[in-house]
């Protein structure tokens, strides 16, 4: 079945290449963004490495009983001494590092992405991909709309 020509088989407006965008400068911009994109990859890795590490830091608190339990105080005292609440880097938790991480070099990057796009394709996101799209879909077929239905389009 083949849709009808409408807003939906057209691209957002908001994904437009404005006037005046080269296909280098469209590329840089996609590049800068898949590079953030990257990022916010990494950023979730800390995240998880944030939250793991304060689990295993909870779990040896049942692992001390167990070992007490076990009859091995001498290794439960030196779990309780050495690794509960201890320092993953010198003077910080993972909270730290992930306080650090955010305030520092992600602001900066995701700051600079922002400015990059802004120069380069008027602020607009993803215009690379929305292009990539408009080559690769099949015009006309309902799962190959440009656009979710009743997103504005470009003027017809």
């Amino acid at each position: 079945m083949i849709a009808e020509e409408g807003s939906a088989d057209r691209p957002a407006a908001r994904h437009l290449r404005p006037g005046g965008a080269t296909d280098e400068a469209v590329a840089a911009a996609g590049r800068v963004t898949e590079a953030l994109e990257t990022t916010e990859c990494a950023r979730g890795h800390l995240y998880a490495f944030h939250q793991l590490t304060g689990r295993a830091d909870g779990q040896l608190d049942e692992a001390v009983e167990l070992l007490r339990a076990a009859g091995h105080g001498d290794l439960a005292d030196r779990v309780a001494e050495e690794l509960i609440g201890r320092n993953v880097l010198r003077g910080r938790w993972t909270f730290q590092l992930v306080e650090e991480y955010d305030e520092g070099y992600y602001q900066a990057f995701h700051r600079l992405e922002g400015e990059v796009r802004d120069r380069l394709t008027g602020g607009r996101r993803h215009v690379q991909e929305a292009e990539m799209k408009e080559r690769r879909r099949t015009r006309g077929l309902p799962s190959h709309t440009a656009a979710p239905e009743g997103e504005p389009g470009p003027p017809p």
